[in-house]
């Protein structure tokens, strides 16, 4: 019998279908930089010749142009450190959705000081201690009124805005 060592195998080259889909892949991450705001776009680690290549993408119209320039954007995240990239692009997704949260918290907050009052208050006052109670009841107060009289809710938006501040304070 003969000795096979694992040594003695290669790895198997890449199909082209792998190939293509990794080339797809790394073009739908230069597709999401490029839709990234200028201040998010500081923050991922991008050579200049791709930094380059994704700021006319950014400029052409939503045509054949801006779909060549997309595909060699993906030819040069090819060379590019896309580990690190990604790794980037992962952190602005979770402050996206951390943001998110923090908003729909506060929406909830919102939502039950009004439907609740006084009940509701005092829990809320409990957890964030800066509250200042008397104009906290009367922003619930006012919110209350303009929901009962189907007015426009510009005293919720106020009470979303109290609370926002609570949440900031808190967090300090």
């Amino acid at each position: 019998m003969t000795d096979f060592k694992l040594e003695e195998y290669e790895e198997e080259p890449k199909s082209k279908t792998a190939i293509k889909k990794e080339m797809e892949a790394l073009q739908k991450i230069g597709e999401e930089i490029a839709a990234l705001s200028d201040n998010e776009l500081k923050g991922i680690p991008l050579e200049a010749t791709l930094k380059e290549a994704i700021s006319l993408a950014r400029r052409l119209p939503h045509r054949e142009g801006r779909r060549r320039q997309m595909q060699f954007v993906g030819k040069l995240m090819r060379s590019a450190d896309h580990e690190a990239i990604e790794v980037a692009l992962d952190k602005l997704r979770n402050n996206s959705r951390a943001h998110t949260k923090l908003l729909h918290d506060i929406e909830n907050w919102r939502d039950r000081l009004i439907a609740e009052g006084d009940a509701a208050m005092s829990e809320f006052t409990k957890i964030y201690h800066h509250t200042d109670r008397q104009h906290l009841r009367q922003l619930i107060r006012s919110a209350q009124k303009q929901q009962s009289q189907q007015k426009p809710p510009a005293a919720a938006r106020k009470l979303f805005k109290y609370i926002k501040e609570m949440f900031e304070l808190q967090d300090e």
